[in-house]
Formats: C-alpha cells, sequence, structure tokens
C-alpha cells in the first residue's frame, strides 16, 4: 500500500502540478490586467474630454480655457478612488464589486441599489462605446457620417454574435490595440505640446470670448467629465484573475490605470485649450486634436482606427461583466433563474441577449449620438462608487485590525468625493434625463425585489428545507388524447402504461368533419389494433379539440377515486427547425388549455421520427 501510495503522490501529483501550473499561466499579469480590464477606462478618453468641451464651449473660448481646471478636478477624483479601491482588493480578495461589498455590509437592499447601478452602467457602457467607436470611425470618413445609426447597429450586432458564439477575448490579444491606443495618444500629447501652431487649423468656438462661466457651468462640466471614471472598479471585480500574488498584481494594475488614465486626460485637455478646440457635428475632440498636432495623414487614421477598435472592445466588456451580475443576481433569487443558466460554450446567453436589446434601444433613441447619452453615463456607476466606499468604512470599522483608521478616513474620503460628484451629477444633469437612471435603478429594485419575494413564496409551497413526508403510492389515472392510430399513438400509450394505475385514451371526433372522421372509423381502427387500452369517443358540437376533453377531465375528478390524473400529450420532433414549423401545435394548444382550466398533470412527450429520403 505504501509503494501505491507512492506511486499516486508521484505518478498522478505530476500531471496535477502542470495543470495548476497552466491555469497560474493563464492569469493575468499586470500588463495583461491593464489591457483586459481596464478597456473601460482608458477607452473613456475619447468621449470624456469631449464631454467637457460640450459644456464649456457655450461660454466661447474663454469657457474652453477652464478644461485644465475641471480636468484637474476629475484627475483628483481618479486619484481619489484608485487609492480607495486598492484597499477594497485587499479586504475583498475574492472579488469586491458594489454588489460584494454593499451586501455584506449594508444589507440586501444597498446590494441591490449597487446591482442595478451596475446593470444601468454596464449598458450605458455598450452604447456610449459603440456609438464614439462609430464616431471615430466617421470622423476618418466623414461621408459615412449619415450611416451611423446602421453602422452602430452592425457593430452591436457584431459583438453579440461574438459573445453568444461564446468566443473568449485573450488578455494577450488585447494587449496590442491597448498599446497601440495609448502609444497614439502618448504621440498627440507629445507632438501637440511640440508644435507652436496646428497642422490643421481646428474649428473654433462660436460663443463669445469673453462669455461669463458660472458654477453652474463649471459643475455641468464637472459632470459630464466624470464620464471618464467608468470602468475604474472592474479591476476589484476580478482580483482572483491574476496571477499569484493576486492581490498585489492587481493592486499594481490599478495605480497603472490611475497613472495612464489620469496622464492621457491632462495631455488632451492642455492640448484642447493650446488649440482652442470646439465641437463639432461630424468631427470628434480627439479626431481634431489627432489633426492639429500629427496632421491629416497616416498617423491620423492609425489614431482613428485603433479609438474604434478599443471602444469596440471596451463595449466587449460589458458582455462579459453584466451576465455574470445577472448569474449572481439569479443565485440570490433576485432574478429569474434563467439568466444563471450557461450554454454550451459556458455563454450566459439570456443575460447577454437582454443586454444587446436594452443598448439597441438606447442608441436608436439618441440615434448614434454619444453626446446624447454621456450626460446620464457615469450617474450609476457614481452610485455603486458611493455605495462601495461607504461599505469599505463599515468594513475597517469592524475588523478594527493594524492601522484600520488610515484605511477607513482613506476609503471615507473617497465616498465622499464620489457622494459630492453623484449629487453635483444628479444637479447638473437632472433636466438632461439624470433623474431617468434614479427611475430606472427604483424600478429595478423594485423588480429585484417582486422576483425574489415570488421565489420565497414558491420555496415556501415547496416545503423547501424540510424534510419530506415518506413518499407513498397514490391511484392515478394517465389520459392520452390521441388523433389516429400511428406510431405516435404506439409510443403515447407504451409510455402511458409504465405511468399509472389506469390509462385511458382520448379523442375527439365531430361528425359533420370529415378531417376529424366518424366516430365508427376511429373504433374500426382502434379494436384492429387491440392494445388493451379503452377508448373513450368525445363528440364535439363545435369545432373545438379542448374544451370536450377539459370537461372530460373535470368530470373524472368530480367522480373522484384518483389521486392524480396525468394527461400524456404524444407530439413527434422533427429532425430539422424548418421542419417542426409544419407541425399544427396541437400539443401546445393543449397544454395551455388544460393547464389554464384543470388540476392535471401534463407530460408532454416528444418522440423522434425521422423522416425518409
Amino acid at each position: 500500500m505504501a509503494a501505491g501510495a507512492k506511486d499516486a503522490s508521484g505518478a498522478e501529483g505530476r500531471p496535477s502540478g502542470d495543470r495548476a501550473g497552466r491555469r497560474e499561466r493563464d492569469r493575468l499579469t499586470v500588463p495583461q490586467g491593464v489591457a483586459a480590464l481596464s478597456l473601460d477606462a482608458l477607452a473613456s478618453v475619447a468621449y470624456g474630454p469631449e464631454a467637457i468641451v460640450v459644456v464649456l464651449a457655450a461660454a466661447g473660448s474663454h469657457g474652453l480655457g477652464f478644461t485644465l481646471p475641471v480636468t484637474l478636478a476629475i484627475v483628483v477624483l481618479l486619484a481619489a478612488l484608485t487609492s480607495s479601491y486598492r484597499q477594497v482588493i485587499a479586504a475583498f480578495p475574492n472579488g469586491g464589486g458594489a454588489y460584494a461589498v454593499a451586501g455584506r455590509h449594508l444589507g440586501r437592499r444597498f446590494s441591490l441599489v449597487a446591482a442595478a447601478s451596475l446593470i444601468i452602467d454596464y449598458v450605458l457602457n455598450v452604447a456610449v462605446s459603440v456609438s464614439a467607436g462609430v464616431a471615430a470611425l466617421t470622423s476618418a470618413f466623414p461621408s459615412l457620417h449619415s450611416e451611423r445609426v446602421l453602422l452602430c447597429v452592425a457593430v452591436l450586432a457584431l459583438i453579440t454574435a461574438v459573445n453568444l458564439y461564446g468566443v473568449a477575448e485573450s488578455a494577450k490579444v488585447m494587449i496590442l490595440p491597448t498599446l497601440v491606443f495609448v502609444t497614439a495618444i502618448g504621440a498627440i500629447v507629445v507632438a501637440g505640446l511640440l508644435r507652436t501652431h496646428p497642422a490643421i487649423e481646428p474649428a473654433h468656438p462660436s460663443g463669445s470670448a469673453t462669455a461669463t462661466v458660472g458654477t453652474l457651468l463649471l459643475l455641468r462640466a464637472f459632470a459630464s467629465g466624470c464620464a471618464a471614471l467608468t470602468g475604474v472598479e472592474a479591476i476589484a471585480n476580478a482580483v482572483p484573475t491574476f496571477r499569484a500574488p493576486s492581490v498585489k498584481r492587481a493592486q499594481r494594475t490599478e495605480v497603472a490605470l490611475g497613472l495612464l488614465l489620469g496622464a492621457m486626460l491632462i495631455g488632451l485637455s492642455v492640448l484642447i485649450g493650446k488649440f482652442q478646440v470646439a465641437p463639432s457635428a461630424t468631427k470628434t475632440v480627439l479626431a481634431q486634436l489627432a489633426d492639429a498636432a500629427l496632421g491629416h495623414n497616416a498617423a491620423f487614421y492609425v489614431v482613428q482606427f485603433a479609438t474604434m477598435l478599443l471602444l469596440a472592445l471596451a463595449a466587449n466588456t460589458s458582455f462579459g461583466g453584466m451576465p455574470v451580475l445577472t448569474s449572481l443576481l439569479a443565485r440570490d433569487d433576485n432574478m429569474p433563474h434563467v439568466f444563471g443558466l450557461r450554454a454550451d460554450r459556458q455563454v450566459y446567453r439570456y443575460g447577454v441577449t437582454v443586454l444587446a436589446l436594452v443598448a439597441l434601444v438606447l442608441l436608436l433613441v439618441a440615434r448614434g449620438d454619444t453626446q446624447r447619452l454621456v450626460p446620464v453615463f457615469a450617474i450609476g456607476v457614481f452610485i455603486g462608487f458611493t455605495l462601495s466606499q461607504v461599505g469599505m468604512v463599515r468594513h475597517w470599522y469592524l475588523e478594527r485590525g493594524p492601522g484600520w483608521h488610515g484605511h477607513a478616513v482613506l476609503n471615507g474620503v473617497g465616498a465622499l468625493f464620489t457622494a459630492v460628484a453623484l449629487v453635483v451629477q444628479l444637479v447638473a444633469k437632472f433636466h438632461e434625463g439624470g433623474w431617468l437612471v434614479f427611475l430606472a435603478v427604483a424600478v429595478l429594485v423594485t423588480l429585484f425585489e417582486a422576483v425574489n419575494r415570488t421565489y420565497r413564496r414558491i420555496g415556501a409551497a415547496l416545503h423547501l428545507g424540510e424534510v419530506p413526508a415518506h413518499p407513498e403510492p397514490c391511484r392515478s389515472l394517465v389520459v392520452v388524447p390521441v388523433g389516429a392510430v400511428n406510431l405516435l399513438t404506439e409510443e403515447a400509450i407504451s409510455a402511458a402504461l409504465s405511468l399509472g394505475d389506469e390509462v385511458r385514451a382520448l379523442t375527439v371526433v365531430h361528425a359533420e368533419d370529415p378531417e376529424t372522421g366518424s366516430a365508427d372509423e376511429v373504433r374500426r381502427a382502434w379494436n384492429t389494433w387491440r392494445p388493451d387500452v379503452p377508448l373513450v369517443v368525445l363528440r364535439s358540437r363545435t369545432h373545438s379539440l379542448t374544451r370536450p376533453i377539459v370537461d372530460y377531465l373535470r368530470s373524472v375528478r368530480a367522480e373522484g377515486g384518483y389521486d392524480r390524473v396525468v394527461v400524456l400529450i404524444p407530439e413527434m420532433h422533427l429532425p430539422r427547425p424548418w421542419q417542426r414549423l409544419l407541425q399544427n401545435q396541437r400539443g401546445w394548444v393543449l397544454d395551455h388549455a388544460i393547464r389554464r382550466h384543470t388540476d392535471a398533470v401534463i407530460c408532454r412527450l416528444r418522440i423522434p421520427v425521422d423522416l425518409p429520403r
């Protein structure tokens, strides 16, 4: 036995170690983590600075001069979030999303609010990323601008199809487009700072150069620019996907994201002020900066294509995040359990499909215009930010480990900043649709509660968690509706004989209907077959198939003598989907009527039928 044990530990231990090594190699490094988990945040530089410019341009060139101060305020908030989420990573090494943090430390209701806000953020991220990616394409090819809605639908359909098919994106594949994009933004900033005159004169704002810049305008610009901070929390949601030590690598990735995003935002805002870039209906602010800094050459098109590709990948990350979140909600009985089902390719298809449909509606309503979507983009994610940070303060208070005061203060400052930013966004964007986000959160939480309440009632009805009584045999009648004597009838009667104490076949006839035949013809065929099962002929005064069967089942139940009545409905299952469209669907019609009007148990028996060539 000792030798056998040694054999098992030696021979079988090595493959296990090899598998563990392969799993570890499949996990993320810091560069891969930046590429795979930071796309939402990095790609936001394509529309975040533009959102600031769109607001400040109302005050003319004087207003654009405040682009840098507003951006610096956003970068300060970014630094607070980065520091706070480093602590979330350490405290929740198994994944510290707002749903998990709020659920553990703030209660179930707050966790549902966090989940609802995350779902809204995921949907808006898809719509904004797709529309911004198409805007990058139409900036390179202005003739396509009139087709932007169609292009948005096509891009969304492509991303959805890839996710439904189950093609998992690889972090290694994402590194190249991420690197190209970051390098392109860096090249724009460096070239723009070195250039004394723009290569191509950008458009200037139409407002007065001396227009007054009020506090409300600055607050609106800050609120719009906060869209650039979406995605900062993604790394904290995926700590287990990093290589060991996973916490350290995830924290380094969070810091790398903060530094990259902050540097790009500041660099672009400096160029916006330098070149006095104004919003354009056909050309994005980033495209204008690329034109002014690099010239309208091959480098310009590289920037546009890199932006479009990264934005498409950023939209794709929502297809990985929201279906997982909805599966967790389904696991906790807050969403229909169907959202927790995976297809053969390990895809949460229901979550993917719902995400795509809602994003499609938003794109059609906004007509592919990114700036119509951005004003309400960041509100949802800042609800999650705030709840996560408040939950972390409570976490440190309950843990009371070494240095917990400092950790709690840091998360408290983050909670204060995000809460203030949330209020600013709500006030500044209330009339631009900000109220819709809060309404959507309230509706989703109400739906979650209704689903959970229904599942609790179902659990009580099924006596879940209780020890059931000892099973006892019950007297049952199995009823088989038949239309003729054929293979389906043979298979159904054979199955029925194994299910109940007594079996009866039912057929509905109408003497004046040549399609159903007469009662004598049905009896003659039955007597020739002689299956030792009685045939009950039900006459229908109308052409209804269901009413006579429902009336018969009610009369059987009224007579008593049976503990249970089972209706076994035979149906043929044809090999090809288009062939199934040719069936008369009588099984479904019977199923619906019997469930609605009786308490009979229904069993639909699908029998495969191979068609001769």
